[in-house]
């Protein structure tokens, strides 16, 4: 892969000397990427020539990502690669978020990286706040997230996940009536599954499939491309089972480091609602039919 010579001046600039061995990296729907190498580290770089302009109160994607991994890096709990970099699209230069280089496992012990996953995560949960959302805005994917502070997680929940997503789904001609209705109701009755003084606001992960966590040369855990907010930690972790890709000595560990409240089992889907509407508004109406049967489920 050959970079831009914008970006290619940029990283020279930032680095001391320019890019040498570029390959590219796959994994995205959003950005490209790129590995490489420069004053003898590996570091990876993500870009967009047309990035698209964020909503009023939004920072721009990268600057939300990057504020993101410092947050969980801060946490000290699990492994993020550290921001080297990042900028907006300027002069015609791509918008770029340069990264260290987090060198996978050969071969990968999935159930082992997985336990520790598992408790590690536990660990982040346990970093609080003294209210829901986060001090800004970010994205879940490429949909606007909205981190409004809010003391009441149903509100939060039905507000600013679930109200967002409706809205938005309107706006794209995702939302038939019995569809909207159901919605309208699930939000309205949220307290009947979930009981506030039963939650806790919990540092998330936010966009925590698959995709995003993986296996590092020493057989440990780390996570990319967050969309963190303090939430319920019950949302993380219904996430993390709505498309696979966690072993199950992950989920073990988990709650053997802090048990489940009960009821979680019946609350699984109304969280993972969340990520199937930004699924929807994002990739269409293959969707729909996941959407209509939760919403069929809890209205």
């Amino acid at each position: 892969m050959i970079l831009s010579p914008s970006l290619t001046a940029t990283l020279s600039d930032r680095l001391g000397e320019p890019p040498q061995a570029v390959r590219a990296v796959g994994g995205g729907d959003i950005s490209c990427a790129a590995r490489f190498t420069a004053g003898g580290q590996t570091y990876l770089v993500k870009w967009q020539s047309r990035p698209p302009q964020p909503p009023p109160g939004w920072p721009m994607v990268f600057a939300a990502e990057a504020a993101g991994l410092q947050r969980l890096a801060a946490a000290g709990a699990l492994r993020v690669p550290a921001v080297v970099d990042f900028g907006d699209a300027d002069g015609g230069r791509p918008a770029f978020l340069l990264l260290e280089w987090l060198e996978p496992a050969q071969p990968a012990d999935r159930a082992r990286a997985g336990r520790r996953l598992g408790q590690l995560l536990a660990g982040q949960h346990r970093v609080s706040a003294p209210a829901y959302g986060l001090d800004q805005h970010n994205y879940c994917g490429a949909t606007p997230q909205d981190n409004t502070w809010a003391a009441d997680w149903t509100a939060f929940y039905g507000q600013r996940r679930l109200g967002f997503q409706l809205a938005l789904a309107a706006h794209r001609g995702h939302l038939p009536t019995l569809r909207a209705r159901r919605l309208e109701r699930v939000i309205a009755r949220l307290s009947e599954w979930i009981d506030p003084g039963a939650t806790q606001p919990s540092l998330l992960h936010g966009d925590l499939w698959a995709g995003n966590w993986l296996i590092t040369g020493d057989n440990a855990p780390a996570l990319i491309d967050p969309a963190a907010y303090f939430g319920d930690r019950e949302a993380e972790l219904a996430m993390c089972r709505l498309f696979g890709g966690f072993p199950h000595a992950f989920y073990q560990a988990y709650d053997e480091a802090w048990p489940p409240t009960p009821g979680r089992d019946d609350r699984i889907a109304l969280y993972q609602l969340y990520h199937l509407l930004n699924h929807l508004n994002l990739f269409g109406e293959g969707y729909g039919a996941q959407v209509d049967a939760v919403l069929q489920r809890y209205a």
